[in-house]
This record gives C-alpha cells, structure tokens and sequence, in this order.
C-alpha cells in the first residue's frame, strides 16, 4: 500500500498499445469504408483508443466515410488543416508515420481486436478506482456500493458480448411463431394455467413488463402464487421461477401455497384439526412443491437496484424463466426518493423494464390500485388511470391485468357470486384486451379458469 493510505501502484500507464491504435488507424486510410465497418462491429469507437491525437484522427475519418467524403493521406490531412486540428496532431509528418506504419490493412482486424481489449481493460480499471474511492468516502452503504460496482462491470459485460441478431434469423424465428399460433400448437412465451389469459396475452413473454394491479384483499399476491406454481410446475418441464416477496415472508407463502395446491383452508389448520384425507392431501402438495424451482426472496425494502443485482444472480445460478416482484410500491429507489414518489416509482417501474429486457423473461409485478375505483361508486370497474403513484407504471408495462371480485362490492351485480372474480386485461401491447371471469376459492386462496370442473378438495393434480 502506497505511503499516502491508498492501495496499490498509482504511477502505472492505463493500458493501450499505440502501435495497435496506429495499425487501425492506418488501415483506415487505406480501405477506409471496409475498416470502419469492422471497427463498429468489433465496438472501436473514437472513446477505445487512447492517445488523444489517435481519437481525433479516428472521429475525423469516420465523419469523412459517413458524408461520403474520399479517404487518403491528403484529403484526410486537408480536412484537418480547415478543422484547426492538423497542427494539433502533430502536423502532416503525423499521418506520413501512421501510413509508414502499416502498409496494408489486412490485419486490420487484428489491430481492431486488441485496440477493444485495451479498452475493455482501462474501463474495467476506471470503474475499479471509482469503487475503491467510495468505498474510502464511506458516503454509501457498503451492499450499494456493491451493486453498483457489480452493475458497472456487468453493463462493461453485456456491451461487449452484445451482438445485433441478423435479420434473416429474426424474420425466421418470427415466422416460426406465426406457425405454432396457425397450427395451435400453443403459446409463444411461458403458459399462466389459465387459459383465458393465456389467449389473449399468448402466454408471459420474454422481456415484458406485467403489472397485475387490485385493490387491497382481491387476491392478487394468491393469483401471482399460482401463475408462478403453474409455470414453475408446467406439463411441459418444470420452469425456474424467481419470487421477490417484500410484504410476507417465505414461511408464510410457503404455507399458502401448499394450502392452496392441497385445498385445505389455512383457518382450519390453525384450529388444530385435520382429518386424515386432507392430512393425505397437505403432504401431496407438499411433495408436488418440492419439485417446483421456486427461489423466494423475501428482504423486505429493496432498492430496485439491488433486486436487479439479485436477479442477474439467480439468472446465472439457476436459469430463472420468470420473475414476480410482490409489490412495486415496497421497492425504493434512494437516489430519486428526493423528488417525490411520483418520480421515484417512475423511475422503479423503467428499472423493472429494463430488467425485463435485460434477462430476457417475463417479469410479472403486482401493484395497488388507488381508491379511485371505490369512489366512482356502483360498478367500481379499475381503470388503468386506477395505477397508483404514478402514470409511467402503465407507460412502461407491456401488459395489466386489472383484478376485481363483485362480491367486494354490494351494489355490483353480480356480487351474489362469491367466487366470482374478473381478470381484464386493460393493456396487452402486442394483442387483443378484453376481460373474462375466474373462480376465485378464498379459503385455499387459488384461482382457477371458470370452465374448470370443480373437484374433491383431493383431486388437486
């Protein structure tokens, strides 16, 4: 450790290698078009290179190809001489050296490789310096310093293995899509177990943003759990499901779920008596559930970004399909929280987005509801104006789902229907909306499609 307190070396060159950057450089010059090309597919961009006369000999000759301009050792030196900028490179005896240099572009590839690697390399020193300055400036809690480290270098990460799909690949996978839709051969994305849905939505899709959003005690966190038991245990493979549980704990969704795969009420439970059958029934669903890849997460007050961190995690640890988040509004966001919640939860909802984008899955999270429902009086019918605290949850949600039960609400009509509950599907960005009815049993807290045959509390499969 150096005299002053401060770790390690801090008299060291970042690395770069000038005779690669020359290399790039002078392969510009000679096939200039070509070159850059390679340049923008191997991300060298004006930023990789380090010596400050490279960059602006780079940024000179990519505006040149860019306007259609010809490339050589004099209209690049002309071009310079009008910008003010030739004599600041070192003058016209600068561009003779780097041509001097490389005769011919063909190892520009080369070249541009290991420009990338030097780069690649600085950055991962910058934020590595950015990390051990916060962490001596003691301003940040050490787990936020942690994740935003982590999510530093995993953006270093993801930029430089990202390569854009061709488009022949996109256009074919979208047809073979299409197909499985002609040929019913089911959904496109991951199946909820309710077939409603399902039709409408094509299944949870990569990528998208799902709000399920309801008033207070209509059941949401209960539908979520049996989307996430449906899909975890789904007929077709068991898919790996993430659950990020801020208001209960694991213990207690645990206990619901396997109440409700069993169809036998918690209350009962809690008086101490069982009769044989529905012991039989509890130690089925539990045997069930075993075998579902649930991973719970039940730390209350998250900041989103470090539910991020955790669910980039559990993306490379056990390959998760979908992630539910049990509710947006216990999520914090400390850097916006000055600003107001409106724009905290904005600013909540885009990082839920991108998380979604980012591991490519479906991430479902559920939501409250205003009180606006209520007060609008006898139908008290959500609307998506209903999404509380802020209007970006609809603008960044790819689908809502709007839950409501009648029997809530003595002067809907249908509030006779004790098991009636009404899923609608308020936003579906890339389909149909409409809403359809579900059976909802309150004392296993399950929800099931309304066509289904209702069974003997041990018929559960």
């Amino acid at each position: 450790m150096a005299a002053n307190g401060t770790p390690g070396r801090t008299d060291r060159l970042p690395p770069y290698s000038e005779e690669a950057e020359r290399g790039v450089l002078g392969s510009l010059l000679l096939d200039a078009v070509r070159v850059l090309d390679l340049c923008r597919t191997g991300q060298v961009l004006t930023e990789s290179f380090y010596v400050p006369s490279h960059q602006v000999v780079f940024q000179t000759l990519a505006e040149m190809v860019d306007h259609g301009r010809p490339v050589d050792m004099l209209t690049v030196g002309d071009f310079l001489n009008r910008q003010g900028q030739l004599e600041k490179i070192g003058g016209a005896a600068f561009l003779e050296r780097i041509v001097d240099a490389t005769p011919t572009a063909a190892h520009a590839e080369y070249y541009i490789r290991l420009v990338r690697e030097k780069h690649l390399l600085r950055m991962m020193i910058s934020e590595a310096q950015k990390a051990i300055e916060t962490c001596y400036a003691a301003e940040l809690e050490p787990d936020r310093i942690l994740n935003n480290t982590e999510q530093a270098f995993y953006d270093i990460a993801n930029a430089q293995h990202r390569e854009l799909a061709k488009w022949e690949d996109l256009v074919k996978d979208g047809m073979q899509k299409l197909d499985q839709l002609i040929n019913g051969e089911g959904e496109m994305g991951l199946g909820s177990g309710f077939t409603d849905l399902d039709k409408l939505t094509h299944g949870l899709q990569k990528s998208e943003l799902i709000i399920l959003a309801a008033r207070p005690s209509m059941g949401k966190t209960s539908l979520a759990l049996n989307i996430a038991e449906n899909v975890a245990l789904h007929h077709e493979g068991n898919r790996p499901v993430a659950v990020f549980s801020l208001e209960m704990s694991s213990e207690q969704l645990v206990r619901r779920m396997i109440c409700c795969r069993a169809r036998v009420s918690a209350h009962k439970l809690s008086e101490g008596f069982v009769s044989r059958e529905l012991h039989g029934n509890l130690v089925g669903a539990t045997d069930a559930l075993m075998k579902a890849p649930i991973v719970i997460d039940d730390t209350a007050g998250l900041e989103v970004m470090e539910l991020r961190s955790r669910a980039r995690q559990l993306k490379r640890k056990h390959n998760i399909e979908l992630i539910v988040v049990d509710y947006l509004q216990l999520l914090h966001y400390s850097e916006f929280a000055g600003e107001g919640r409106q724009i905290e939860v904005a600013k909540i909802s885009s990082e839920l987005k991108t998380m979604a984008k980012e591991l490519q899955l479906p991430v479902l999270v559920l939501s409250q509801l205003s009180r606006a429902p209520e007060i609008r009086g006898k139908a008290s019918v959500p609307k998506l104006s209903d999404l509380r605290d802020s209007g970006a949850i609809e603008q960044d949600a790819d689908v809502v789902l709007l839950l409501r039960r009648p029997c809530k609400y003595p002067d809907d009509e249908r509030s006779a229907d004790k098991t009636l509950a009404v899923l609608d599907v308020a936003k579906n960005r890339n389909g149909p909306t409409g809403d359809f009815d579900l059976n909802f049993f309150d004392e296993f807290t399950r929800f099931e499609s309304r066509d289904q045959r209702h069974r003997d509390e041990g018929g559960m499969t």
